[in-house]
């Protein structure tokens, strides 16, 4: 029989803790309508929206 491996919360924890100390959020509004363009075309192409950004940051941080 095999046995059912139970689900614990300590895992995400600790992954929520590391991530509160390491990453830092940056959050902004746009429109709806942008917004549904810009998750339609990083889908299409296969690429995550934060990437995005941090490339768009990254280049303006070398200007």
């Amino acid at each position: 029989m095999e046995e059912k491996k139970r689900k614990t919360t300590t895992s995400t924890a600790v992954k929520s803790r590391y991530n509160d100390r390491v990453y830092d959020k940056i959050a902004f509004r746009v429109s709806k309508e942008l917004s549904e363009k810009f998750k339609a075309k990083c889908a299409a192409e296969g690429i995550s929206q934060a990437q995005i950004f941090k490339k768009a940051m990254e280049e303006f941080l070398e200007q």
